[in-house]
C-alpha cells in the first residue's frame, strides 16, 4: 500500500499513472469526497501490493534497504538492477510488502437518542471483518446495582456474522457524566455489588457479550484499591464462564500523576487482573480546548512507553480517534469546537480551496480557512500518514492492537491500512 500525498497541478489521472493503476482503484479506495477537485497535501492510499520508493540525494540501495526493512540484495532482484549500481535521484524502487503481525482491533459504536441512525449500524456493518472485537457503549450501572441498557438493535448480530467478540462496555455514568459517587457505592457496597455482578452476568448471558468491559473514570483517589478489589472478584467471576475481561484507563505518564481521571487507575494492578485495557490516547486536543491535534504521537508515545513498564505490552490497545475537530478562532475559553471525521475535513479544504499542511512532531494533519461569516478556522484530523504513524509505533513497542473511538465517522483509509500492516485477530465464536 502506497501513501501519497497531493501535490501542485497534480490530478487523479497523474498520480494512477505514476503508480500504474487505475484512478477508479483510487477513487473507490479512499471513497473519494472530491475526485475532480483535490487539495494540495491531501493524502491519498494507492491500492497496491508494496510500495514504492523515489530515490532522494544520498540515497543507496543498502541505506533504502536498511530504511525499509528489506535485504538490499531482494531490493536489487524484485527490481532487476545489479546490487552495486549507483542510483539516480527521482528513480523509483518497488519495495515488496514486509511480513506481517497479528494484532487485535477494537471499535466503539455509541448510538443515541431513542434509535439506532441507520448510518451507525451500516458503519459498524463496514468495520467489523477488520475488527477483533465490537463494543456497543454503553451499559450504565446504577446505584442500586442494576443496569441501564443501550440500544443493541442488530449489533450482536453483525458482530457474530463477522466474528467479532461482542464486548459488553458498563462505567459509571449518570445522565452522561462520570459519577464518583456512583462509583463508590459500586466499588465499595458489597451487597449491591454482587447484585451488580449478578446482573452483569445474565446480560452478558442474554446477549452473548464474551468481554466484559469497565469503563470506570473520575473515581475518587480514595476509591483505587476498592476498584482493584472489584476487578479481581469479576475477573474470577467470568473466567467461571469462559469470558474475558477488559478496563478502560486514563492517558497516565506515571503512577503519580494527580487529577480524579488518572489517580483512581492503577496501571500495574489492571495489567495484572485484565485480560487486556484500552488506554485513552486521545483528546489532547478536544471540543472545549484550544485547537491542537487530538492525539500527538509523542504524547501517545510518552503514556505508551509509561504503560510498558507496569504491564506487558501485549496486554494494550492504543486509543486512536476516527474523528477531528474545527475550531473557531481566535479559541474562547466555554466555545465547543465542531466534530468532523476525515472525509468531512477534505471536503473543507476542498470548498474553501485551501491546502492541507502536516505537523510532523504531532504526527497529524491541519489547516485553516475563512468561513463565509469571515471568521477564521483551524481544522486538526486524522488521515493515512497520521494512522500509519500509529500503527508503525504498534509495531515498535509490540503492543496488542488498537482501539477506535468511535464508529460512524467515514475513514475508509484505515481500514485499508489495518490489513496492509496486520493479521486481523479472529476469536473462534
Amino acid at each position: 500500500m502506497q501513501i501519497h500525498v497531493v501535490k501542485e497541478n497534480e490530478s487523479l489521472t497523474t498520480i494512477a499513472r505514476n503508480y500504474h493503476t487505475t484512478v477508479n482503484d483510487i477513487v473507490e479506495a479512499n471513497e473519494l469526497p472530491n475526485p475532480n477537485n483535490l487539495v494540495i497535501g491531501q493524502s491519498i492510499v494507492i491500492p497496491i501490493v508494496g510500495h514504492f520508493y523515489f530515490v532522494k540525494p544520498g540515497d543507496s540501495l543498502y541505506s533504502i534497504a536498511q530504511k525499509v526493512g528489506v535485504p538490499y540484495q531482494e531490493l536489487a532482484k524484485v527490481n532487476r538492477i545489479p546490487a552495486n549500481r549507483p542510483l539516480t535521484v527521482g528513480f523509483r524502487l518497488y519495495i515488496p510488502q514486509a511480513p506481517k503481525r497479528n494484532a487485535e482491533f477494537n471499535a466503539y459504536v455509541e448510538p443515541r437518542g431513542t434509535t439506532v441512525a441507520p448510518v451507525l449500524e451500516n458503519s459498524a456493518r463496514e468495520a467489523s471483518p477488520y475488527l477483533t472485537y465490537l463494543a456497543p457503549f454503553s451499559f450504565q450501572a446504577r446505584r442500586d446495582g442494576t443496569l441501564k441498557e443501550p440500544l443493541l438493535n442488530n449489533f450482536p448480530t453483525i458482530a457474530k456474522t463477522n466474528r467479532n467478540v461482542l464486548m459488553m462496555v458498563i462505567n459509571n455514568q449518570e445522565n452522561d457524566q462520570f459519577n464518583d459517587e456512583l462509583g463508590r457505592t459500586l466499588l465499595t457496597d458489597i451487597a449491591i455489588q454482587d447484585k451488580f455482578l449478578n446482573n452483569i452476568v445474565a446480560t452478558a448471558k442474554k446477549y452473548e457479550f464474551r468481554d466484559i468491559h469497565f469503563d470506570f473514570e473520575y473515581l475518587r483517589p480514595v476509591d483505587r484499591e476498592a476498584y482493584n478489589r472489584f476487578l479481581r472478584k469479576a475477573k474470577q467471576r467470568f473466567k467461571s464462564e469462559g469470558w474475558l475481561m477488559s478496563t478502560a484507563l486514563a492517558p497516565k505518564t506515571s503512577a503519580t500523576q494527580k487529577g480524579k481521571w488518572y489517580e483512581g487507575h492503577d496501571y500495574k494492578a489492571h495489567g495484572e487482573i485484565s485480560d487486556f485495557v484500552v488506554i485513552m490516547t486521545y483528546e489532547w486536543g478536544y471540543s472545549g480546548g484550544p485547537a491542537m491535534a487530538v492525539s500527538p504521537i509523542e504524547q501517545v508515545r510518552k503514556v505508551l512507553e509509561y504503560a510498558i513498564t507496569e504491564m506487558p505490552s501485549n496486554k494494550i490497545l492504543m486509543g486512536q480517534n476516527l474523528y477531528g475537530y474545527d475550531w473557531t478562532l481566535p479559541f474562547v475559553q466555554g466555545s465547543v469546537a465542531k466534530a468532523v471525521s476525515p472525509q468531512q475535513a477534505i471536503q473543507l479544504a476542498a470548498a474553501h480551496h485551501v491546502p492541507i499542511q502536516y505537523n510532523t512532531k504531532a504526527q497529524a494533519p491541519f489547516f485553516n480557512y475563512t468561513a463565509a461569516d469571515g471568521k477564521q478556522h483551524e481544522v486538526w484530523f486524522e488521515d493515512a500518514r497520521s494512522i500509519q504513524a500509529k500503527f508503525d509505533l504498534i509495531k515498535e513497542l509490540n503492543i496488542r492492537g488498537m482501539s477506535y473511538w468511535k464508529l460512524g465517522l467515514a475513514f475508509p483509509q484505515n481500514w485499508l491500512l489495518i490489513v496492509d500492516n496486520f493479521n486481523v485477530t479472529k476469536r473462534p465464536t
